[in-house]
């Protein structure tokens, strides 16, 4: 897997995006429906990403393990958005004080992926990014994914999410995911699982073109298929989609 970004920008923009996340859910009704998740109010919104940066900082801090550390999920106390705040803050000590390198528990163990507080810290950028984006769509502002996130959100995506999801259901399919940023690339869909990055022999069998963060968006099932440009075997990619279970 690629590490596209350095380390401490990841926790930059974990911060960055956590305070959009933030942002969004001071001006909102805490009460109301997420599109994207709706099954949760927004103060589940906040509960669940919350909770989510208090489990790796567990994990962070607890270093190399076979499993992951006994954590017991509790309600936010308190003013929400400081919970929030306090939350995030956790997670970025405990990965500034582990480094980007230290070896930790992931339930991403059978992929490429490294198991380390370096790839803890990549995916929580996308965790925080998504969750920006579906508390924004709530209240009515939702604004694209910044690109840099984005992309590097795809290329994360496309191993660990995919890695770690176990073997193709259907025809053997190569998917292209190009971005109108540039980035191109490439999944092979096989009885095996899904690699990314194969050799560039073939030409896919379909190829979602848009800007990365619709990309992204379509893929996590927050904005339709249509949002996007689909190209070739439209059925191999509403399989891929189907097949991703990212919700």
């Amino acid at each position: 897997m690629t590490q596209l970004l350095p380390f401490p920008e990841l926790l930059d923009l974990i911060a960055e995006r956590s305070a959009a996340f933030r942002q969004a859910v001071a001006t909102g009704d805490t009460g109301a429906r997420v599109p994207g998740c709706p099954d949760w109010s927004l103060r589940d919104l906040v509960a669940h990403l919350g909770s989510v940066q208090r489990f790796w900082a567990e994990v962070v801090a607890a270093g190399p393990a076979d499993s992951a550390p006994e954590f017991v999920t509790s309600d936010p106390v308190g003013d929400l958005v400081e919970w929030s705040a306090e939350s995030t803050r956790l997670l970025i000590d405990a990965l500034r004080v582990a480094g980007p390198d230290r070896d930790c528990w992931t339930w991403w163990g059978a992929t490429e992926a490294p198991m380390t507080s370096g790839a803890v810290a990549r995916h929580q950028v996308q965790e925080a990014a998504v969750h920006a984006w579906d508390a924004q769509e709530t209240v009515g502002k939702p604004e694209p994914v910044p690109a840099a996130v984005a992309v590097d959100t795809i290329d994360e995506l496309l191993v660990v999410t995919l890695g770690s999801i176990g073997a193709w259901p259907h025809r053997p399919a190569r998917i292209a995911l190009s971005a109108v940023e540039g980035p191109t690339w490439l999944v092979d869909l096989t009885p095996s699982g899904a690699k990314s990055g194969p050799a560039a022999s073939g030409e896919p069998l379909a190829t979602m073109r848009g800007s990365a963060s619709d990309l992204v968006l379509a893929i996590y099932k927050r904005i339709p298929l249509e949002s996007i440009d689909v190209d070739g075997d439209r059925e191999a990619v509403e399989e891929f989609l189907a097949w991703t279970d990212t919700e």
